[in-house]
């Protein structure tokens, strides 16, 4: 059960109907969860009755009856660190003095249980009823209660490790969104012309983007920059789901309730969206209920000037408009033949006398008090800190934290080291003479690779490129290598690579690849390759001669070796190299040295046995390092096949 995950238990279909006890179940395996968040708390649970569940989200709310009297046991559907950051918040306000449940801890001092991965959390039952929504005054009890919340939630820091959740700098890109999408609900209505909503929809679309558009401009002039700059704790959280359900009266006055949304905002966001909802529901923006609820808020936390304009900046965005119609998103044909086109008639009849509202609501921005807005700026994200009502912080460190080495929570300036605090200056002025003595004693020093220096060298000889210059640099301890391979890359043929590796089959096991391997340039003409191969003293041409003569020679005494190799008798393959020894004496030889002929002869011998070019030439580049200088296969065998003609090495050695 431990490995259970809860996820939304919501598996309709989007065109089955919505059953009639939608939120009165949960699977049983929450259920069996459940059982063991409760054996986690010092309580003996008698009874447990679900009172509502999120199916499409995978959260849910029970009432435990207990020995220590009626709470409510409840599971967080967001994320555990999302959830630790509601937790937290919850335990400020109520040590603040908000009516909010009290969380109760769990046997291991924790306010919250970590299972199904999720979090859980227990508090007392409170029993509460909704505010009157008949008369002003129950709207006014509801407005007032959330001043008080948002005035409690200032000054919040959420605990270390908690996932944070703000909408305080995201006023203007949602104003874009409003704009942006109500201009593709004209594009959807321009799409659907068949359907009942399409014409009337055309008929207002204009006006609501210009709306949006002109309430965007006017933000960005107002006071709402300086406001921002302010910081999150500054202002506090909003419950971003305030209504009739979750401001409810009990004990001492109105509660707040189902604090799992909150994020860091503006606070009287919350009051915009109870005011507007609610003339929404009236079908008329009557002036009277609004400015009663302001002032009723305004008695909890007072607003100062650029924030009741903003408020009624806020209320200019057709907010109503987009709600209610952006469900043609989902299922355009059905809603537009269904529903939108009653939904609009209503939405544009209340907004009939919404801007007559707003422009006397406008008036009373006089009575309130002009904000300071010049303190010294703070950052946007606030350190995390442990809550103060918590001695100990791994209280409110989640499952996964508490896993972490000690040294992640020492601060990132103890972890940087002492070295990185020098100047640059420090570690680059070098007097002159103590920079020759470095470089001298570099020059001393045995490189990295003293196995490969002497073929380094011969390429370089024998291509007369001169040695790089030295690095004038007393920080740099060895040359960089990327930059000498490429200036000693002379451009040769492959065949005395070929002949050195297999000469020196050593060389391909060392940690480091031989120089010999960064001789060859990768994109070279065939006239540029062949030049320098003519250059080479008599002992790299008694080894290229026979290769070479493999290739371009007879081919009756290639075709002879290569396929009677593996048939013939021992006396046949004898006969076969002896003839092919007669043929090449007899023409010009290479070098008149006797020592070198019998190189000759060997190296003939050991092509012969080796197969094909093509093959050789394969087997020589399957080594480790492949994919930093072995020449491919392609111009291997493109080099085997076009045999070069002395046109081709005259003008090859006029180019170098």
């Amino acid at each position: 059960m431990e490995q259970y995950v809860i996820k939304p238990w919501d598996t309709r279909d989007g065109s089955e109907p919505t059953p009639v006890d939608w939120d009165m179940q949960v699977p049983p395996e929450v259920d069996a969860v459940a059982e063991l968040v409760i054996k986690e708390y010092d309580m003996t649970v008698h009874n447990r009755t679900l009172i509502t569940s999120k199916p499409d989200k995978g959260g849910a709310i029970w009432r435990i009856e207990t020995n220590k009297g009626p709470r409510s046991l409840k599971v967080l559907h967001r994320t555990p660190e999302r959830s630790l950051y509601s937790v937290g918040l919850q335990e400020y306000v109520v040590r603040q003095g908000a009516r909010v449940p009290a969380l109760i801890p769990a046997r291991d001092g924790k306010l919250f249980v970590e299972k199904g991965g999720k979090l859980w959390i227990v508090t007392d039952w409170i029993s509460l009823e909704p505010a009157a929504k008949v008369d002003l005054t129950g709207a006014q009890e509801l407005c007032y209660g959330l001043g008080e919340f948002h005035r409690h939630t200032k000054g919040y820091v959420p605990p270390a490790g908690a996932k944070n959740s703000s909408r305080l700098y995201r006023w203007p890109n949602y104003y874009q969104k409003i704009a942006k999408k109500i201009g593709w609900m004209r594009e959807m209505a321009k799409a659907y012309r068949e359907t009942a909503a399409s014409g009337p929809i055309l008929a207002v679309v204009d006006k609501y983007e210009q709306q949006a558009i002109a309430a965007l401009e006017r933000l960005k002039a107002s006071s709402y920059p300086k406001m921002v700059q302010m910081g999150e704790p500054h202002w506090g959280l909003v419950h971003q789901d305030y209504g009739w359900s979750n401001g409810q009266n009990g004990p001492g006055g109105l509660w707040v309730i189902d604090l799992d949304g909150v994020a860091y905002d503006l606070p009287f966001r919350d009051l915009r969206k109870l005011i507007t909802s609610t003339m929404d529901d009236m079908g008329v923006w009557d002036v009277t209920w609004m400015r009663g609820m302001i002032e009723a808020y305004h008695r909890a936390n007072p607003l100062d000037r650029e924030s009741f304009e903003i408020l009624l900046l806020d209320m200019s965005v057709p907010n109503e408009f987009y709600k209610h119609l952006k469900e043609m998103f989902y299922d355009p044909v059905t809603f537009l033949n269904t529903e939108a086109e009653g939904i609009l008639q209503r939405v544009v009849a209340t907004d009939q006398t919404k801007d007559q509202a707003l422009a006397e609501l406008a008036k009373d921005s006089s009575q309130y008090q002009p904000g300071d807005y010049t303190q010294v700026v703070v950052p946007r994200s606030p350190e995390r800190q442990s809550l103060a009502s918590t001695e100990n912080q791994a209280n409110w460190q989640l499952a996964d934290q508490m896993q972490l080495p000690a040294q992640s929570q020492v601060p990132e300036q103890s972890q940087v080291p002492e070295q990185s605090q020098v100047p640059e200056q420090s570690q680059v002025l070098v007097p002159v003479a103590e920079e020759k003595a470095v470089l001298a004693a570099d020059a001393r020093r045995p490189k990295a690779k003293v196995e490969h220096k002497p073929d380094e060298v011969k390429a370089k000889k024998a291509l007369r490129i001169p040695e790089p210059e030295p690095i004038r640099a007393a920080t740099v301890k060895k040359p960089q290598e990327p930059k000498e391979r490429e200036k000693a890359r002379p451009e040769t043929r492959k065949e005395p690579v070929k002949q050195e590796k297999e000469r020196t089959p050593v060389a391909v096991q060392t940690t480091t690849p031989p120089a010999s391997w960064f001789i060859k340039a990768p994109v070279v003409t065939p006239v540029e390759k062949a030049e320098p191969a003519k250059q080479q003293g008599p002992r790299l041409k008694a080894k290229v001669a026979p290769a070479k003569r493999a290739k371009t020679g007879d081919k009756p005494v290639k075709k002879k070796a290569s396929s009677q190799g593996s048939k013939q008798s021992a006396t046949n393959k004898k006969a076969v190299a002896k003839k092919a020894i007669t043929k090449l004496q007899a023409k010009k030889p290479l070098n008149k040295s006797p020592k070198t002929s019998e190189k000759a002869k060997a190296g003939n011998q050991v092509v012969a046995k080796s197969g094909s070019p093509r093959k050789t030439q394969h087997a020589a580049v399957t080594h480790p390092y492949k994919k930093t200088a072995a020449p491919s296969r392609k111009s291997a065998s493109s080099q085997a096949k076009k045999p070069r003609s002395a046109k081709a090495q005259k003008t090859g050695r006029n180019m170098l």
